[in-house]
């Protein structure tokens, strides 16, 4: 199901910026996430956009709601050209087999589908003391795994610390989906649970989502070479 690559995180507020940035990229197009906050402030159109300057997308909208409410809202944005989407894998197994179902179009075809284990700005303090979850982070990750694999879903988002794991205990065509990347010499911001390109590609993750280390770089194509070459090893 997956092919191992670089997805840059345009965590940008609009359309105009996020197009600027893009358009660097006069050799490889590198594989795009389009988050929250772009996809708010620009609608669909910025999927069409980003999709017609040919780039591959990952519409990262985490959806969690009742089992019907994801449905139909996964059967709107299966309209959409995109190669990956999520949702959070705490919805349940019924919130998750109806997005699958939603998601599948008349002739069977779908972008990937992931879940949300744990958000790499959560801890297992936070978990603890906030959401009242008393399993240990990895426990948890794996639980969410199992149910996201059960449910008939593609894999999972999760920290790179934890995909090891998961394809020990899930198989190695269970995707995993890393945010949580850093170069060595970068700061990890608000990420709690993080590793290098490097490091990510030695545990085992597929795909790896890379933000501000390349958005915010001095040369963002060369931070994205960098970071394709430590994790493909390009």
């Amino acid at each position: 199901m997956s092919e191992r690559d670089v997805i840059i995180a345009c965590d940008f507020s609009g359309a105009d910026e996020t197009m600027a940035f893009l358009g660097q990229f006069k050799g490889r197009k590198p594989f795009v996430k389009i988050g929250m906050e772009l996809y708010y402030s620009a609608g669909p159109d910025i999927v069409k956009r980003i999709k017609a300057a040919g780039h591959k997308i990952f519409l990262d909208l985490k959806l969690h709601d009742i089992p019907n409410t994801v449905k139909k809202t996964m059967k709107v944005l299966s309209g959409l050209d995109v190669d990956m989407t999520n949702l959070h894998a705490a919805g349940t197994k019924a919130m998750m087999e109806a997005a699958l179902e939603g998601l599948t179009r008349p002739d069977g075809t779908r972008p990937i589908l992931i879940a949300v284990t744990q958000l790499t700005s959560t801890d297992e303090e936070r978990m603890r003391n906030e959401l009242l979850i008393n399993a240990t982070l990895e426990e948890t990750v794996l639980k969410y795994a199992q149910n996201t694999k059960e449910a008939g879903l593609d894999g999972i988002v999760c920290s790179p610390l934890e995909a090891g794991m998961v394809k020990e205990k899930l198989g190695k065509e269970f995707v995993t989906v890393t945010p949580g990347v850093r170069f060595a010499d970068s700061a990890g911001d608000d990420q709690r649970r993080i590793t290098t390109p490097e490091r990510a590609r030695e545990i085992g993750s597929d795909y790896i989502v890379v933000g501000r280390p390349i958005t915010q770089a001095e040369d963002p194509v060369a931070a994205y070479e960098r970071c394709v070459k430590g994790f493909l090893g390009e």
